[in-house]
């Protein structure tokens, strides 16, 4: 059995249920073990172990397609399908994906990095099942995390209305990262079918089926009950979108759950199966603290203590920066999209609670509440991470930019993040940020410099401000030159070399390796990267004639195109133009290190590329 576990070589439709809760024991521990040596998602795998083993028991993910929502909890997915032996490749350079990823695997549905769209491709794939007539089930995986942003609801309303036949499962732990917030939570927990009445229905529904006229009798039935329950009793939210609900069901009980979802997988139309589920589970360390383990760097699996202590950052700086802001400031106050820890802000929550809002996994919301904030005269700080601030555009733009409102952004993992790949790297909030009106983009590559930062846009700032910081620590720099938008760091006559936030350290590291080669470099540092001083950066191209720019964000919308353009339109003569970025293209996963070099924006490729420019 367990050579078939490995290598899939037989559906897991023929495990008994003694056979699935080993095989279910068992990955736990292989679970723990793995996400200890790599870092990654654990408590929500450990929570998801049996409802994945029995999504595999009902559904062939190789032909019908399982769509993840976040992805978090697919490890064991990723393992039931051929890719046991590639976990300890997880989230590294070159190897396993930490998130579902279609082109590593046929049984990968759908990418899934972000929150809450998981229902809404799940209808799109029903649909495309139907005008093209084919035979497969489709099954939308959801947590209750995910369920507090507002395409979630598109996309069940929608769902609801269609008429397709799929399921989706609310796997309800209560948590995102954190305890959820919001009504969304208080609702889940009211719902409730026991299983008995289940299995009677499932029986009487088979023995009506077997007599003659069974199938008007139970249509008869079932409607005088669905009359009497209408009358009596309230309706779910879900059957009020036009499902049928099923649940709740034990996630941790292997049997129950397949039953369950091998009755709701041959029901007519859209059904919810609502899942309990706790995550952590089988994992003390995991069980007692889940919101310590949804991520985290390897660690000692008997303790649970991580393998190295955690360092200053950037997202604690800011954090510890906003406390002794929020004493000054009684008008000041923090916002976060289900991210309290992430963004450093736990320290906040708990010295000013009535300042402090987790609006849930909402990040469009939360643009538009900070708006509404920001016009009844308080001062909003929003901390974000890049990749999910994407997801508020319109907003930034509708609400807090036509009326020029003092909005504060903490772009928190601004650049490169690293292990979480394409889904989670930050390198499209400047071009995005630069295009919105009035917006100031603010760029620190010290700790010292994102608190002057921080403090100038709460209290002298007037209108919205972005201020980018990225995942990790410092680079080599630690200085506090925030009081010039521009600054020149070091002279040189043969290039001007252009950059911003930790990538200085590299620069300034390129440039001392060129110097050896008798090749001097200009380093300018932008510390404010919108509205662009642009000032002594052609005063220094008019001298040196060359011109590289070093940034960790995609080519288009760069503040090195931004640059080229107007030296183009002020007739500046330059030799070379060189811009070194993250590219066109999407950046994978490794270390933040590995994909500076892969990517040509560390110290050693900046010097060759400069060096090969002045030869």
């Amino acid at each position: 059995m367990w050579e078939y576990v490995k290598e899939l070589s037989l559906p897991l439709t023929d495990l008994t249920d003694s056979e699935g809760i080993e095989l279910c024991e068992k990955r736990r521990r292989d679970l723990v073990q793995s996400v200890a040596a790599t870092g990654g998602h654990l408590a929500s795998n450990l929570g998801a172990v049996e409802l994945t083993v029995a999504i595999h028991r009902v559904y062939d993910t190789a032909r019908d397609r399982v769509v993840f929502d976040v992805g978090h909890q697919c490890y064991i997915h990723k393992i039931l399908t051929g890719r046991a032996e590639q976990m300890d490749t997880m989230r590294k350079f070159g190897g396993l994906s930490g998130f579902p990823k279609p082109n590593e695997s046929v049984h990968d549905a759908f990418i899934a990095g972000h929150a809450s769209n998981s229902v809404s491709v799940a209808v799109g794939m029903a649909r495309a099942r139907s005008i093209r007539g084919e035979d497969y089930d489709v099954l939308a995986l959801i947590g209750d995390g995910a369920l507090t942003g507002g395409l979630a609801y598109e996309g069940l309303s929608d769902a609801g209305g269609s008429g397709e036949r799929m399921v989706v499962i609310v796997n309800d732990n209560g948590m995102s990262i954190k305890k959820n917030v919001g009504g969304i939570a208080t609702l889940l927990r009211r719902h409730h079918l026991k299983a008995s009445y289940l299995r009677f229905k499932q029986a009487y529904r088979s023995f009506t089926r077997k007599i003659p006229g069974g199938k008007h009798l139970y249509a008869l039935t079932h409607r005088i009950k669905k009359a009497i329950k209408g009358t009596l009793l309230p309706s779910s939210m879900f059957e009020d979108m036009g499902f049928s609900y099923l649940g709740p069901v034990d996630g941790h009980n292997l049997s129950e759950l397949t039953r369950l979802l091998r009755y709701a997988r041959h029901l007519e139309g859209p059904v919810v199966v609502h899942v309990r589920t706790i995550k952590g589970k089988g994992y003390p360390p995991a069980e007692a603290m889940p919101s310590n383990f949804h991520g985290v760097a390897p660690f000692r699996p008997e303790t649970g203590l991580p393998l190295k202590p955690a360092k200053e950052s950037f997202s604690s700086v800011f954090g510890r920066t906003m406390c002794k802001l929020g004493q000054e400031e009684t008008n000041l106050c923090a916002v976060t999209a289900a991210m309290e820890s992430g963004t450093g802000l736990s320290g906040f929550a708990e010295r000013f609670p009535r300042r402090f809002f987790d609006v849930g996994i909402a990040e469009g919301h939360a643009v538009s509440m900070c708006a509404g904030m920001a016009k009844q005269g308080l001062v909003p700080v929003f901390a974000v991470y890049s990749t999910f601030l994407q997801r508020s555009y319109d907003m930034l733009i509708h609400d807090v930019a036509i009326q020029k409102l003092h909005v504060v952004l903490g772009v928190d993992h601004a650049g490169l993040s690293g292990e979480d790949g394409e889904t989670h790297q930050g390198t499209y909030d400047v071009s995005m940020l630069s295009a919105v009106p009035h917006m100031v983009i603010l760029a620190p590559a010290s700790f010292a410099e994102l608190e002057s930062m921080l403090s100038w846009s709460v209290k002298e700032a007037r209108g919205p401000v972005a201020i980018r910081y990225p995942k990790g620590g410092e680079n080599g720099f630690s200085e506090d030159t925030s009081d010039q938008p521009t600054v020149i760091l070091r002279q040189g006559t043969d290039m001007t070399l252009v950059t911003y936030g930790t990538l200085i350290g590299e620069a300034l590291e390129a440039a001392r390796m060129l110097e050896k080669r008798q090749i001097f470099c200009e380093v300018i540092k932008l510390n404010r990267i919108s509205p662009l001083d642009s000032g002594p950066v052609l005063d220094s191209v008019r001298r040196t004639h060359r011109l590289t720019v070093v940034e960790e964000v995609a080519s288009r919308g760069s503040v090195g195109r931004d640059l080229a353009t107007q030296l183009a339109a002020l007739n500046v003569w330059l030799k070379r133009v060189v811009l070194l970025n993250a590219g066109d293209g999407l950046v994978t996963h490794g270390s933040i290190s590995q994909l500076r070099e892969l990517l040509g924006i560390d110290g050693a490729h900046i010097a060759a590329a400069i060096e090969e420019a002045v030869s």
